[in-house]
């Protein structure tokens, strides 16, 4: 894939995965906007990259707020003149209840984490990256979408929801050149215990580097056919 020279916005950007990726890309030449809600830890992310201040944009917003999104884009836009690649890992997690006792603020916390989150951002984003006639979308989720557990209402509702709005996208995007596809991941091991104290709960758990090929590819010129697709990056438990 190449990357250099590409502008690619982060979302959750000081989580694991997120300075995982950024250092990566960051090693690529790529041009970096990264999105969280601590200015001092995206700052300090900044500065560990192994590239100049001109190459990266710290952008601190909440994006459950719908104007951030597009606080983003512009501060993006301002910076570097446009952007080629969004890599959304927005999440949060709330489960452990049965259906009876879930608060509907819970589903609502979910809704806005997952679902409300990626449809600021698309709106703010897609139309630019149709514009500029090439343009990646690549959302981590869950495979509890596809195998509902116990237990997670909140958790699957919202992963749901953000699905059905990055496969609809997809459909509508089929012909642009931009592209919209999932990363199912159950639990991303940055510690990377799967190896260092392997057991069978952590059998299924991907590592930040598994994640980061698979974002390379479906960035890539190569992955243009690959729109719509729900990607399982998890073994069996």
């Amino acid at each position: 894939m190449r990357t250099d020279h590409r502008t690619v916005v982060i979302t959750g950007a000081t989580g694991g995965l997120g300075r995982f990726v950024a250092r990566r890309l960051a090693e690529r030449e790529a041009r970096l906007v990264l999105v969280g809600t601590d200015a001092d830890k995206l700052a300090e992310l900044g500065k560990r990259l192994p590239q100049p201040y001109a190459d990266w944009l710290a952008v601190p917003v909440d994006l459950v707020q719908p104007d951030s999104a597009d606080k983003v884009f512009q501060a993006a836009l301002a910076r570097f003149g446009r952007v080629d690649i969004l890599l959304h890992f927005v999440g949060g997690w709330i489960a452990g209840k049965p259906v009876t006792r879930v608060q509907p603020e819970e589903i609502a916390s979910m809704l806005q984490q997952h679902l409300w989150t990626t449809f600021y951002l698309v709106q703010a984003f897609i139309p630019h990256l149709v514009a500029n006639g090439w343009g990646r979308l690549v959302v981590v989720s869950s495979p509890t979408v596809a195998d509902t557990p116990a237990n997670r209402l909140p958790y699957t509702i919202g992963k749901s929801a953000q699905e059905a709005l990055i496969l609809t996208l997809a459909k509508e995007l089929a012909g642009s050149q931009v592209t919209a596809n999932l990363l199912r991941v159950k639990t991303i091991d940055v510690e990377h215990e799967r190896v260092r104290q392997p057991a069978p709960a952590n059998q299924s758990w991907t590592t930040p580097e598994e994640i980061f090929a698979a974002l390379l590819y479906l960035c890539s010129d190569e992955a243009q056919a690959v729109n719509g697709a729900r990607i399982p990056l998890y073994g069996s438990d």
